[in-house]
């Protein structure tokens, strides 16, 4: 064999070995799922059942304080506690997600609303989010930010292909910006930029198909240049979205040159096949009676907050 075949003989046994590794991860993490689950269920049910075991926690003590010094502390008091909550909250085992491992799912334990951990759940499947992105999109409130039409009703996906998500479900209000509490005040027009750029990656960071086409877009009519702040092409909706940004209230002439930006791509960006184009305005504060006028279904009104860390 010359020295290229040799090469190729390497690539095979990696790849080998790293998709055999990989569904050892995947078997040994739902074994300890399916085990802690299970685990649940017998202190439950030795308990006295879901109701009775709502009180009293002296069995979980005995048998932690045997468990952890026979098998180690991953199955001392605290830990079982964890156990008994996990099934009491994903009460049917078919419903584990097996994208999700064990730290993902004890992040998730102390969410009392099932919307609100669903709502999380789906961000890890569609985002890949590690357990250290899933904690500060919990910090952040998330989930309370989120524009969903239906904040009662959210089911677990199970694979992304599942995902029939519509702006309203990715859209919170407000955007949180992260700015360096060392930045010094800054006038409108700085901060209206400033902002653009700040949000170019936050929409990014959705992770939820977006796409940047444009930053500070330009389109040209009749010898007259405009620039659209940020335009996205989204490929879950399958649409452009054309983002406004305004650094004070809310104000009428702004719906206005929204709908024209969203107008002129639809007439003249957009492919056929194309879903039609959505607009988003981001504004320091909303005027509710300006909102009450907006009759386009694919005009979003959103805020932002600029957190000093």
């Amino acid at each position: 064999m010359n020295e290229k075949n040799y090469y190729n003989n390497v690539v095979e046994l990696i790849e080998e070995l790293e998709v055999n590794k990989k569904v050892r991860e995947i078997k040994d993490n739902r074994e300890t799922l399916f085990t802690y689950w299970h685990i649940g269920k017998s202190i439950v049910e030795a308990q006295g059942g879901n109701v009775r075991a709502k009180y009293g926690d002296n069995l979980i003590k005995r048998w932690g304080e045997k468990l952890a010094q026979e098998y180690g502390k991953n199955y001392d008091y605290t830990n079982l506690t964890r156990y008994k909550k996990f099934y009491l909250l994903f009460s049917n085992i078919d419903t584990l997600c097996q994208h999700l491992n064990w730290s993902i799912y004890r992040c998730l334990l102390p969410i009392k609303n099932e919307n609100e951990r669903n709502y999380y759940i789906n961000q890890v499947i569609l985002n890949n989010l590690s357990v250290r992105e899933l904690r500060n999109e919990i910090k952040s409130k998330s989930f309370e930010r989120l524009s969903y039409a239906d904040k009662e009703n959210i089911k677990i996906i199970q694979e992304k292909e599942e995902n029939n998500l519509t702006i309203q479900d990715m859209l919170k209000d407000p955007i949180i910006l992260k700015v360096d509490k060392n930045t010094k005040k800054l006038n409108e027009k700085t901060i209206h930029k400033y902002i653009i750029e700040l949000l170019e990656n936050k929409f990014m960071e959705l992770g939820i198909g977006f796409n940047l086409t444009g930053h500070e877009y330009k389109i040209k009519i009749n010898n007259k240049t405009f620039k659209i702040d940020l335009l996205f092409f989204n490929t879950e909706l399958d649409c452009y979205i054309v983002v406004e940004i305004k650094s004070r209230e809310l104000q009428s002439k702004d719906i206005g040159q929204l709908e024209f930006y969203v107008s002129y791509v639809d007439k003249n960006i957009k492919k056929n096949h194309h879903n039609k184009t959505i607009g988003i305005l981001i504004v320091k504060k909303k005027d509710k009676y300006v909102i009450d006028y907006i009759t386009n279904d694919n005009l979003f009104i959103t805020t932002y907050k600029l957190l000093q860390y």
